[in-house]
């Protein structure tokens, strides 16, 4: 971690590379997934309790904007840095940098709207989600 920044890593699976023999482009979604619910734990939020047992808050995707800057193969060393953006009432967004064994791979920008727990109806981001993210704001809402 460096300046708010958490950093998570993978190694993407043979399943997971394509016929040009790099990461298949609608994988990049699940590895920034993967990594936005380490980066939930990193701020202190169990991922089973918050988002599978009525925890005190949810949130949903609304939008998605991915950027493919360089190939990331089998078995590369995948490193995806998150950088939280943009916080506002009900929605906030979340910068995604990917890098693989070193160069950069994939960069994407992630809206996510707070949502009730148990239900698809959006509200205020709650207290205390508010307060681990308002620190971390910082730099450029684009990929």
């Amino acid at each position: 971690m460096r300046d708010g920044t958490f950093t998570h890593r993978i190694r993407p699976r043979y399943a997971e590379v394509d016929m040009q023999g790099v990461v298949f482009n609608a994988h990049w979604l699940t590895y920034f997934d993967e990594a936005s619910t380490r980066w939930f734990e990193w701020l202190g939020f169990d991922p089973k309790q918050t988002f599978f047992e009525g925890g005190a808050f949810d949130v949903m995707v609304v939008k998605a904007v991915l950027e493919w800057k360089g190939p990331a193969g089998f078995d590369s060393d995948v490193a995806v840095e998150i950088r939280q953006a943009r916080i506002g009432d009900k929605s906030f967004n979340v910068r995604f940098r990917a890098s693989a064994d070193g160069a950069p791979a994939c960069d994407g920008l992630i809206t996510y709207v707070s949502v009730e727990p148990g239900t698809k109806r959006s509200r205020p981001i709650p207290d205390v989600l508010r307060a681990r993210l308002e620190p971390l704001v910082g730099g450029e809402d684009s990929p």
